[in-house]
């Protein structure tokens, strides 16, 4: 499965009042299917406060006007099918927003949603009842004068946590997921995964032995009891049983504490289909991390469960900037494609990224992430990643005719979609020509992957398939530090590469370098 994620405030204004909307995707939907990607992840569009963007949902089974209608989803929907590319719904249900009804009756205690969040007593003293704090900074409870006690929040004090361990919540988000299924949508990806349960107990995490590097105090914690619980384990075996009445696919997105071994679990047997961490999203690009990371995967996710390579998104830089280095943005951008399409597993892109995107620079005056506004200069947020998709070099780069809820970058401009279809070198156009050599390539769809012996600053790998399609192996070498390297090898013939010269011995791969053997 390849996915490509729109982050729909930012991809295609139909409308002119500067934000992306569900019409503007549709208007694209030519050029996603040209991408040869098989499903598109659109972040929340649900009704919401936009407090978080989204992410806090006061309706499951509504549309926000910001984005249009139920019916332009419904048009999206179906001109996507004729089209043969799957739609993903994002699903956020671990919290909603505090406008949620829900929430609201919660709050009253009426028509028996008392429970429905996660809601506690005080301490003698009137203090929250244990340690956790916010992934966003400050603690993780607040106090409800009403109700006289504390709910608890993982992300803003906007967003409410549910109280999964209710049987009467579950239902009613599968019921939501049934929604949608109807519908027809192709499947759903599961926003915070790991912060679906608590800890029925409510037990303070425990110190990490090294905060230096913390941004804030949720980076002081080990976050063992407000996230990660057993029991999401039987809810994710009901979301499968429902999925699996529909044919959908599931994908998600795990953080927190250990991320990888819960994504082992989370995609165990008849659980879900597959799953992402932020492990490939971190600043560190050597090629010891990235080892490190394919072997993790490797040892928790076994079949039927899948890993999903993702190395940028809504939330985290741009990896054409986090992984630069110093080095040529447009050939680092396509070495970074070029590696993700060789993985071993599923696939999500991220809108810009086959255009090869740096991250922009939003000035402060500019900025929306409330996140950012908190913690800046040191953490600037997560607009830099959000800024709108460049179409043209018109006027804000073609996505809308007036200004836009972020700015538009003149970098951004400068590679924009329009030039990059006529440079037959562009990094579109790698992107483009990489996809398909996945896909003409059984081992790098169904086979194997075996990390070799290489020298320091090199990640090889070895992809190999033995099946009804063919016998096929294939080598794989990636130069990810700033000085060329050679590898010692008996290289076959060069089906795919950039930067690499092949002779007897092995392979001089320059900076940025990649190649794609057959093994000789």
């Amino acid at each position: 499965m390849i996915i490509y994620q729109v982050y729909p405030r930012s991809f295609n204004d139909s409308n002119n009042d500067g934000v992306g909307d569900l019409a503007g995707i549709e208007q694209k939907l030519a050029y996603i299917k040209s991408l040869g990607v098989d499903a598109i992840w659109i972040s929340p569009f649900f009704k919401s406060p936009m407090v978080d963007f989204g992410y806090d949902v006061a309706d499951y089974r509504a549309v926000d006007p910001m984005f249009g209608t139920m019916e332009d989803f419904q048009s999206l929907l179906e001109k996507a099918k004729a089209a043969g590319v799957g739609i993903i719904v994002d699903m956020v249900i671990s919290h909603t927003s505090e406008q949620h009804q829900w929430f609201k009756d919660s709050r009253l205690g009426l028509n028996g949603k008392g429970d429905w969040y996660l809601w506690a007593s005080p301490q003698p003293d009137g203090s929250p009842p244990n340690n956790w704090v916010s992934v966003f900074g400050g603690p993780a409870w607040r106090w409800d004068a009403e109700r006289r006690q504390y709910y608890f929040h993982s992300f803003f004090s906007s967003q409410p946590d549910l109280n999964m361990h209710s049987p009467a919540v579950q239902e009613q988000i599968l019921s939501e997921m049934r929604f949608w299924l109807d519908m027809g949508v192709a499947g759903f990806r599961f926003d915070a995964c790991n912060h679906i349960f608590q800890d029925k107990q409510l037990r303070s995490n425990p110190a990490r032995d090294d905060a230096s590097t913390a941004l804030h105090p949720y980076g002081f914690q080990n976050h063992i009891y407000d996230q990660g619980q057993p029991e999401m384990l039987p809810f994710l075996e009901r979301v499968r049983k429902l999925l699996d009445e529909y044919g959908a696919y599931s994908l998600a997105e795990v953080g927190g504490y250990d991320p990888i071994k819960l994504m082992g679990q989370y995609t165990q047997g008849k659980r879900l289909h597959s799953a992402y961490s932020f492990a490939m999203m971190q600043p560190d690009s050597s090629a010891q991390r990235a080892r490190d990371v394919i072997t993790e995967l490797e040892n928790n996710i076994v079949a039927p469960g899948r890993a999903c390579y993702a190395l940028s998104n809504h939330d985290k830089p741009r990896v054409a900037t986090r992984w630069l280095n110093g080095r040529d943005r447009a050939q680092t951008a396509k070495e970074m494609l070029a590696l993700l399409f060789s993985m071993r597993g599923d696939i999500c892109m991220y809108q810009g990224e086959e255009l090869g995107l740096p991250q922009a620079e939003v000035p402060y005056e500019r900025l929306q992430d409330p996140f950012g506004k908190s913690f800046w200069p040191k953490f600037k947020g997560r607009d830099g990643c959000r800024t709108p998709m460049p179409w043209n070099n018109k006027l804000h780069g073609g996505f809308s005719r007036v200004e836009p809820w972020l700015p538009v970058s003149d970098e951004h401009r400068a590679i924009n979609v329009e030039k990059q279809e006529t440079d037959p070198h562009s990094v579109l156009q790698f992107y483009r020509k990489t996809i398909a050599f996945r896909r003409a390539h059984p081992a790098l769809l169904h086979g194997d992957i075996t990390l070799l012996p290489s020298p320091h600053g090199v990640l090889a790998f070895r992809r190999q398939y033995k099946g009804k399609e063919g016998d096929e192996t294939l080598l794989c070498l990636f130069n990810m530090d700033v000085i060329e390297h050679t590898v010692t090898c008996s290289p076959g013939d060069m089906l795919l590469g950039q930067n690499a010269t092949i002779d007897l011995f092995g392979v001089l791969l320059g900076i940025s370098g990649f190649c794609i053997l057959s093994e000789a």
